[in-house]
Order: C-alpha cells, then structure tokens, then sequence
C-alpha cells in the first residue's frame, strides 16, 4: 500500500484509502496513528458504531475492501478477509 501510494503521489487520487470501521469514533485517534506511523495515508474514515459498512463502501465506490471477520465481507464488492490473529 505504502508503495503504490508513494508512486502515485499524495496529489493524484488515482488510488484513495478508506478506513471503514464498525468501532464508534472514539476509537479514531489509535487507528490513525497507527497508520500515519505506518505511513499509509487515509483519504476517508467512517467510524460506524456497529452499523452495516456495505452502504458506505457502494457510497465510496469501493473496489476492493478487506476485514478481519468474514461476517463484514461484502456480498457486492470484491472482498477478502485478512487473518488477524491477537497475541
């Protein structure tokens, strides 16, 4: 990710990153430094407190989307579920 960001520059919007997640907003300042610190950039966030992100990731025009719980997957947009494991 960080790769691909970097070759196409902050400026283009040739790939954007959305950050979609069903945990409530007051969990937003860990994930993103987190990422920030990864050096990942964020274009959008969506903090949805539990509800359904299939809706926002039409919205946004996802065209791929990934989780760590096969229960989020999209049934409409290419999805993949990433193995997490907590150590």
């Amino acid at each position: 990710m960080v790769f691909l960001q970097k070759e196409f520059g902050s400026d283009e919007k040739t790939i954007r990153t959305a950050l979609v997640t069903a945990r409530n907003l007051h969990a937003h300042e860990r994930v993103i430094r987190t990422l920030r610190s990864w050096d990942i950039r964020i274009d959008e966030a969506f903090f949805l407190g539990g509800a359904s992100k299939e809706k926002i990731l039409e919205a946004f025009g996802a065209r791929i989307f990934f989780d760590d719980q096969e229960v989020h997957l999209s049934k409409n947009i290419p999805s993949a579920r990433v193995p997490y494991k907590n150590k």
